[in-house]
């Protein structure tokens, strides 16, 4: 394995990282799932201040102090809804790891911790995001990243053995 990337059952909003992503909604103003889940562990200044970012399209991301979370940086991405791959998901995916990566590039992040994107209500399949996952990751790390740890954090042991079973199909040697 990759020793920048870690696979882990757990806790995102315990990460601690650098920074942790947000599986947003467009309106950045929490929601269920992840997004609750950090919403709630950072407090009521996250709320206060995506409410002043206005939002951010599927696809892309957008980044903000952790406040109460172990990690410094909150980078928010909108994952597309699954709705039978006919509709660019997969690329919207990708774009959303590739947006975060060169985000946390911005904010000089050494260490980033994501949660399986749109895998939840959103309905992606969750093989086939793990896949775009590693991937990207894989290309991001090709190019000397300055990112010394990746994590996925996955929530069951179904999330996890699915990661690690992408990771072992990507990154072989």
């Amino acid at each position: 394995m990759d020793n920048r990337i870690k696979i882990i059952q757990g806790d995102i909003t315990r990460q601690e990282v650098d920074a942790v992503v947000n599986a947003a909604n467009t309106s950045l103003l929490g929601g269920g799932g992840v997004d609750g889940a950090i919403h709630r562990a950072a407090g009521p200044e996250l709320l206060e201040e995506t409410s002043q970012i206005g939002g951010c399209p599927t696809g892309e991301s957008r980044s903000s102090r952790g406040y109460r979370l172990p990690a410094k940086w909150v980078i928010h991405t909108v994952g597309p809804v699954w709705l039978g791959g006919e509709r660019n998901e997969d690329n919207l995916l990708a774009s959303c790891y590739q947006t975060c990566f060169r985000l946390a590039r911005e904010l000089g992040v050494r260490s980033i911790a994501f949660p399986a994107i749109s895998t939840g209500v959103y309905r992606f399949p969750l093989q086939r995001s793990a896949k775009i996952a590693l991937l990207e990751t894989k290309k991001e790390l090709e190019k000397e990243s300055p990112l010394e740890k990746i994590v996925f954090v996955c929530f069951s042991d179904v999330v996890l053995k699915t990661y690690q079973d992408s990771y072992g199909e990507i990154f072989r040697p």
